[in-house]
């Protein structure tokens, strides 16, 4: 009897000794570095970016593909949207985590001037890097007697989506030349509504802010002869005293149609995020960005342009500390 006892009692101190082990791998510590790994909550990651046929919609492709590749608890998806003031609101709203937008519609966001004067201040805006200008690219056809911006009076003009920073260009440097909408008949479209506005002869010229070259710019000169309005060097540094996004920028000659470099005004690209993203999820999305940069100057031209070096340029928000951290170990 004691010896059956005894076996029972021993059996006894097996089983619970087990319970203990099984109890720590589940419930308390992962057994295994693979477990804890498995463990990691899922991050959604929505790339907030412009029009299908814009440089952002290209370039938040390539981080998209890139983040999910790389990154095992992301899992990232690109969103065409109205652009940059339309992304800020997403951000502020927290119904995106990373968004393309210029820097001077995100000062504004931030300050809760211009286009936000009336929604109020997006105060949890953070850069993640300056990427590469963008460029007002003014476009008319050959024949339709607009040669300077100041012949867009009277006419009808393409200004951009509603909420976009193409529109707060289009305004501003109308405005620098003493234009306003009561001067000519504003339509607001996106870039592939302006172009198809314009082959149709709906519209006369056309706003488009955006890298180089346009996809949409490109088609239109496959079928009809295309202009690129100036925006003179002089205007933009008049603008640029109210306005200090501003920049005087050259669209190469041979870019579209062009034979000669035609002179123009020009905003930063920007990738932001929102102050709620962890300091861990920044640095490793920046880490990812920066360690494969040949895929992002692949996804587009305008995307060529997007260096290290760069990345503190004409940014108006503060950096998130997580991209803070990544730049500091690369001495930048």
């Amino acid at each position: 009897m004691k010896r059956k006892l005894s076996i029972l009692l021993a059996l006894m101190l097996v089983l619970s000794v087990f319970a203990v082990g099984c109890s720590n791998s589940k419930d308390g510590q992962p057994a295994s570095e693979d477990q804890a790994s498995a463990s990691k909550e899922k991050m959604f990651v929505t790339i907030a970016t412009g029009g299908s046929s814009g440089p952002y919609f290209a370039i938040g492709g390539a981080i998209s593909n890139l983040l999910n590749e790389k990154l095992d608890n992301v899992n990232a998806s690109v969103q065409s949207t109205g652009a940059s003031a339309v992304n800020a609101t997403l951000l502020g709203e927290k119904k995106a985590e990373l968004a393309f937008a210029m820097n001077d519609v995100i000062n504004y966001a931030y300050t809760g001037t211009e286009v936000f004067k009336d929604k109020g201040k997006v105060e949890n805006l953070r850069g993640v890097a300056a990427l590469y200008p963008n460029f007002v690219q003014v476009v008319t056809l050959e024949g339709s007697g607009i040669n300077e911006i100041s012949d867009l009076k009277g006419k009808r003009v393409g200004v951009g989506a509603p909420g976009s920073g193409t529109e707060v260009n289009a305004r501003q440097i109308l405005g620098a030349h003493g234009i306003t909408y009561d001067d000519i008949d504003e339509d607001f479209l996106s870039y592939s509504e302006s172009i198809e506005q314009l082959k149709n002869g709906s519209v006369d010229a056309a706003f488009l802010t955006s890298g180089l070259p346009n996809a949409v710019i490109m088609d239109i000169c496959t079928t009809h002869d295309v202009k690129i309005v100036p925006i003179r060097k002089e205007v933009v540094e008049k603008l640029a005293k109210e306005f200090p996004f501003y920049s005087s920028e050259k669209i190469p000659a041979g870019t579209y149609d062009n034979k000669e470099d035609v002179e123009t005004a020009a905003v930063t690209t920007l990738l932001v995020t929102r102050a709620e993203l962890s300091e861990d999820e920044v640095y490793e999305i920046t880490k990812t960005i920066f360690e494969n940069i040949d895929t992002l100057h692949e996804a587009h031209s305008a995307a060529k342009r997007i260096s290290l070096d760069t990345v503190r340029q004409g940014m108006p928000i503060p950096l998130h500390p997580g991209a803070e951290k990544y730049y500091k170990e690369q001495g930048k």
